[in-house]
């Protein structure tokens, strides 16, 4: 099915409306946009407290 060569006035609009929204390209974002920078928080003592002896106490008891 081929269109009519001859473009109809809502055709141009709505080309005109996209160029308008897409024809340029967006600002470009800086390098030092991209990085955040958080102090880092204090370890937690209990993630390396390891008792070897919790397992009997877990599971024995």
């Amino acid at each position: 099915m081929s269109r009519d060569p001859v473009r109809a006035p809502e055709d141009d609009k709505a080309a005109e409306a996209r160029q308008d929204r897409f024809g340029r390209l967006p600002e470009p974002v800086r390098a030092e946009d991209l990085i955040e920078e958080r102090p880092a928080v204090a370890p937690d003592p209990a993630r390396f407290a390891y008792n070897p002896d919790e397992w009997l106490i877990r599971y024995c008891a």
